[in-house]
């Protein structure tokens, strides 16, 4: 195989859903904060940035947690044939390439204001620390929504150089958006991360899965209702924020945790659910 299809694996670039609900939250925040002090070009060009930053950040951490979860994943048959697990580059050659990703992620984080710098430095310790979580506790889908979606309150901070309670609001509403569709991701591994004991919140709702990810939708749709309820009108915002929370439903309806394949599809439906949310929030003045 050649090195750069094992860095393609590695770094999950040919499986973009990763990167792209990384990107997602960052999008939010500046779109509501562009909403607020609007200025195109400075807009796009943080739009930009935060996108490569989420790429690197996202293709960084894969690996870190490739290098964490490499006995494990020996072990779990949809990620057995990873390139670490499957011994098809080293550990060393792996952690040189997360040094290397992280740098060109800093060379981009530096291109903000102070603020964002320092919150963007310590997002990665939240980065590096997840992977350690599903060890710990069953609830690695919680501190996976603090991580992922740490980039709302830096695209924010980018723009406006402080935070607000509003995009404080919309990031917990972002985090239990995470905790709802990886609680669905989860459950395509159940049965082998039980055998080997490894915790998540799909193993500890197993018997009411669907009630826990309808939950956490639903605290995600009533805090977005709570920031946003005075927009709601005869416009753009509201028919794309009703696509959003129908986008939500669809995916609680259709979700089945006996069936791995199809609780992969309905993940990376998250993908169009982030984009209709993003589209909505750029319309706020319309």
């Amino acid at each position: 195989m050649s090195h750069l299809k094992i860095l393609i694996e590695l770094t999950r670039l040919n499986k973009p859903i990763g990167f792209m609900l990384l990107f997602w939250p960052c999008s939010w925040g500046l779109a509501y904060a562009n909403s607020i002090d609007q200025n195109l070009n400075l807009f796009l060009n943080y739009l930009i940035l935060f996108f490569l930053g989420s790429v690197l950040m996202r293709s960084a951490g894969c690996i870190f947690n490739d290098i964490v979860d490499k006995d494990y994943d020996k072990k779990v048959k949809r990620t057995k044939k990873r390139p670490i697990a499957s011994g098809k580059i080293s550990v060393i050659h792996s952690f040189v390439y997360v040094l290397l990703l992280c740098f060109l992620a800093f060379l981009v984080l530096i291109n903000f204001n102070f603020l964002t710098i320092l919150l963007g430095m310590s997002s990665m310790i939240l980065a590096f620390a997840y992977p350690f979580m599903k060890r710990i506790t069953y609830w690695p889908q919680l501190f996976l929504g603090i991580t992922f979606n740490w980039g709302i309150i830096m695209a924010w901070t980018a723009i406006n150089n402080s935070i607000s309670t509003e995009i404080i609001i919309l990031y917990i509403s972002a985090i239990f958006w995470t905790l709802g569709y990886d609680t669905i991701y989860g459950a395509q591994d159940m049965s082998d991360d039980e055998i080997i004991g490894l915790k998540s919140t799909s193993i500890k709702f197993k018997k009411n899965i669907k009630v826990f990810v309808s939950i956490s939708y639903l605290i995600t749709a009533s805090l977005i209702l709570f920031l946003f309820g005075g927009k709601i009108g005869f416009n753009f915002f509201t028919i794309l924020l009703i696509g959003f929370f129908l986008s939500l439903i669809y995916q609680i309806k259709k979700f089945d945790y006996m069936k791995p394949k199809l609780c992969l599809n309905i993940f990376k439906f998250n993908n169009f659910s982030g984009l209709i949310f993003f589209g909505a929030l750029l319309t706020l003045n319309y």
